[in-house]
């Protein structure tokens, strides 16, 4: 259940990363720089997706391998985003937050996934 458990909190954690961007793109202020956004292994998802708590097996599953390639792209845009945010480039930053902005796909796309591997866990 652990894992269920931990999906289930990065659904979570990384919709609150809409929020904390669209409060850095209003004020074009961050208490997290764009290069630690970048990095998609500091946070507890993920130091637990690529920690030790997977079977070489399992590292080989779809779910996981996909999962592992959205997450990473989804910390890659955030950090996108982020960057114009603070660098002033409110309309970019925006647009990227849009319905078909790049930020919004990446988000989508990988909240998608840990709901069907978390599915297929249950």
């Amino acid at each position: 259940m652990i894992v269920v458990d931990m999906i289930q909190k990065a659904i979570t954690a990384h919709s609150s990363w809409k929020t904390r961007l669209k409060s850095s793109v209003a004020t074009g202020k961050s208490d997290v720089t764009p290069a630690d956004i970048k990095m998609d292994n500091r946070r507890e998802f993920g130091k637990w997706l690529y920690g030790s708590d997977f079977s070489a097996a399992e590292k080989q599953a779809k779910n996981y391998r996909t999962a592992i390639d959205l997450h990473a792209k989804f910390h890659q845009e955030a950090a996108q985003v982020a960057e114009w945010a603070l660098s002033g480039n409110k309309d970019e930053a925006e647009k990227a937050m849009g319905l078909e902005g790049s930020y919004s796909k990446d988000s989508s796309a990988l909240t998608k996934e840990l709901v069907q591997w978390r599915l297929t866990l249950s």
